[in-house]
């Protein structure tokens, strides 16, 4: 009876299920599409959440290399600066930002709808959240490139005041030229068939052209240019640098794969064709310092992966693995070249590279997207690029240099000799970052 009883018992434990599978309706083939396009969108939305975070972890090797890059006097403010212009960057591209660079509008120029951002609180549409989180590690980048390249004597509230507008206005306003259309907007440059996937000239040159401004206005650090010879002036750990080049190549997956901002196959040639060029800089940046310096030289063969890094981002979806390695190649012989030329010829003073990295390497990405496009070459390609290329340069320098010098007239840029000399730490936040060591006082600054 016992094992009568047994069997009953799983017989009913089976037929349960059964009969409300039976009660179910029968699968159709729009139900099946419907689910089917409910699981793609939840893989979008966590494909560009994971990239966004990703983006973000790139401030972290922002801060390091910069840190690295400077002299160790100086190295809490680098910290502060790249955490701040984070910080207040999302401040104001949630406030302002996205609704210019994203929002509707009818003239190509700019976005006027979206603020704070509004449209969510309408439409209720969760998508704006996600794309949101996407683009507002992209315009911390920009931001936060200038402060490598105005570093060890810029005060600590004018770079605070640079970071809201960059982030709010300057960034956004040729964003929309660029990207508008990836929200609700339509921007005048994409409209003629500008390609720059994922920010060569977006992100990159923008923040590259704006630190050119800023250091310019800015002025060199002390002991730089002495009785008409350059002085090096070298950072205090090339191994937290590495730390940070290393950390910034991890995070250019999402930078570029993430662009798609869906979970689709593209994001595997993305990936591949960021490798192959990060890595192809490198080796470009290290035979040419080699060649110049008799010597392969470490820091510029870190800013060769940044800017092979950096000319990819715009070709990335559109150009072939073989032409990435060029690109690459290339940018990582452009930047040698650029940081020399902008140290010694046009004797602007960019403790880190940025100007040539972003900048230069940015324009150079810009053009390589035209010049290397998988789906064919034209003169109108080429045309459209270098059109990109120039409005980016003719709308950011002279709005940022303006900013910079309105900034000097009124609150100051720039810290007193005095605190240079003994740092930036001490003067502008009252610590400093190795308290236990003892810094020779020659360290602490080159006297003129």
């Amino acid at each position: 009876m016992k094992r009568i009883a047994g069997l009953t018992v799983s017989f009913l434990v089976l037929l349960i299920p059964l009969m409300a599978f039976a009660d179910a309706p029968a699968p159709t083939v729009s139900g099946n599409a419907e689910a089917v396009k409910t699981v793609q969108r939840h893989a979008d939305f966590l494909w560009t959440l994971i990239a966004a975070f990703l983006v973000f972890f790139m401030q972290a090797g922002f801060a390091m290399v910069e840190a690295g890059f400077t002299r160790s006097k100086n190295a809490v403010n680098i910290v502060m600066k790249n955490l701040m212009d984070m910080s207040m960057g999302a401040i104001s591209y949630w406030a302002v930002g996205f609704a210019i660079m994203f929002g509707i509008t009818k003239t190509g120029w700019f976005g006027t709808t979206g603020f704070f951002p509004s449209d969510f609180a309408q439409d209720k549409d969760p998508w704006i959240l996600a794309f949101w989180m996407f683009q507002v590690v992209f315009a911390a980048t920009a931001a936060t490139i200038v402060s490598g390249a105005m570093a060890e004597r810029t005060k600590f509230v004018a770079y605070l005041l640079y970071s809201v507008v960059i982030s709010a206005i300057i960034y956004p306003v040729f964003g929309s030229w660029a990207w508008g259309s990836l929200y609700r907007g339509s921007g005048w440059l994409e409209n003629l068939g500008f390609i720059d996937f994922a920010g060569s000239t977006v992100v990159h040159s923008v923040g590259g052209w704006a630190a050119l401004s800023g250091a310019m206005v800015l002025g060199p650090m002390i002991g730089k240019y002495v009785d008409g010879r350059v002085q090096a002036i070298p950072g205090h750990n090339i191994t937290l640098a590495a730390l940070g080049v290393f950390i910034l190549w991890f995070g250019w997956y999402g930078f570029n794969p993430g662009s798609t901002t869906a979970a689709t196959t593209d994001i595997a040639i993305i990936a591949v064709n960021t490798t192959l060029a990060a890595a192809s800089g490198a080796v470009g940046a290290m035979l040419m310092s080699w060649f110049m310096f008799k010597k392969p030289d470490a820091s510029m063969t870190l800013n060769g992966v940044l800017a092979g890094l950096v000319g990819i981002t715009a070709g990335c979806a559109t150009v072939l693995p073989g032409g990435s390695v060029i690109i690459g190649l290339i940018a990582g012989v452009i930047v040698v070249l650029s940081v020399v030329f902008i140290d010694q010829v046009l004797r602007v003073d960019d403790p880190v590279g940025a100007v040539s990295v972003h900048g230069v390497c940015g324009a150079w990405g810009t053009l390589a997207a035209g010049l290397f496009n998988a789906e064919g070459v034209t003169l109108r390609i080429i045309g459209v690029q270098l059109l990109g290329i120039s409005a980016c340069f003719l709308w950011v320098f002279p709005t940022t240099y303006i900013l910079f010098r309105v900034i000097r007239a009124t609150i100051g840029l720039r810290i007193s000799r005095e605190e240079e000399l003994e740092g930036l730490d001490v003067g502008e936040h009252g610590i400093e970052a190795y308290p236990d060591f003892q810094i020779h006082p020659e360290a602490r600054g080159i006297q003129a």
